[in-house]
């Protein structure tokens, strides 16, 4: 079987991806629209009622969603070890991935980095997180507008990225936004498949994380007006992720480790 950059698990013109969404309160959305537009065929799976797949046979992709539990929450939701080996199942086997917010976090430990409490507090609302350099040759962010829109709720953070992983969006707070991790692996430390409703009944559930946004930040308008925008920015890069999964878009070039020098 062949992975990243070779055409696999499509049925007809239709490319299938498993998604795996750890909370009911953080579903698909405008996401999953997205990505079926482009032609992929979603199987959607919700631990723990559903059980998370041994392996990764039959797909083309995979997508995994945010959640209110950190990423190493085991003894609460010990199925978060099943998503870290099918994560890492995706990296080794150069699978093309998509991992958002807790997915992001969980791709970050899957793969060799870590997630801590953020000690600056939580970063909630929208916010702009800027291109660093690696990401204007990636396959996914080279077109994206230097600083895009995106939507923050979360306390923790990646305060290690992986081996053999390229940053490709930082902010000041929080510097690592959005990473590589080898050739197809993409995660990401904030939202782009919410709506305003959505976020309104987040900001309702924790008013304490609610709290850290800036004024007015959560208002319905802001909120309409920033989903106009992820949509103008994010929907392309989506459609992206499904050419490469589908083996029409060549994945990044591999990522070179550079090691420190040493006698200086």
């Amino acid at each position: 079987m062949t992975y990243c950059g070779k055409r696999l698990a499509t049925l007809g013109t239709v490319t299938r991806l498993l998604v795996i969404q750890p909370d009911p309160e953080d579903p698909p959305g405008p996401l999953g629209d997205w990505l079926t537009a482009a032609g992929a065929r979603l199987d959607i799976v919700e631990p723990p009622a559903d059980p998370v797949p041994a392996d990764l046979s039959g797909y083309a992709g995979l997508i995994c969603l945010g959640g209110a539990m950190g990423a190493n929450d085991d003894f609460d939701h010990p199925w978060l070890a099943d998503v870290r080996r099918l994560l890492a199942s995706a990296v080794t086997k150069q699978l093309p991935t998509l991992a958002i917010c807790l997915g992001g976090q969980l791709l970050a430990v899957a793969a060799g980095g870590s997630v801590v409490v953020g000690d600056d507090g939580p970063e909630v609302g929208p916010h702009l997180v800027a291109k660093r350099d690696l990401a204007w040759t990636d396959p996914l962010f080279a077109e994206l507008p230097f600083m895009p829109d995106v939507l923050h709720f979360h306390s923790d953070m990646i305060d290690r990225l992986p081996p053999n992983s390229a940053l490709l969006a930082a902010a000041t707070r929080y510097p690592n936004q959005a990473f590589r991790v080898g050739r197809c692996a993409y995660g990401l430390q904030f939202h782009i498949e919410t709506t305003t409703e959505l976020v309104l009944a987040w900001a309702r559930d924790s008013p304490g994380e609610a709290e850290f946004a800036r004024p007015g930040a959560l208002t319905a308008d802001r909120l309409d007006q920033l989903h106009a925008d992820m949509e103008e920015t994010w929907r392309p890069v989506v459609g992206l992720f499904v050419k490469l999964a589908a083996g029409e878009l060549e994945p990044a070039a591999s990522v070179r480790t550079q090691l420190p020098l040493l006698g200086h």
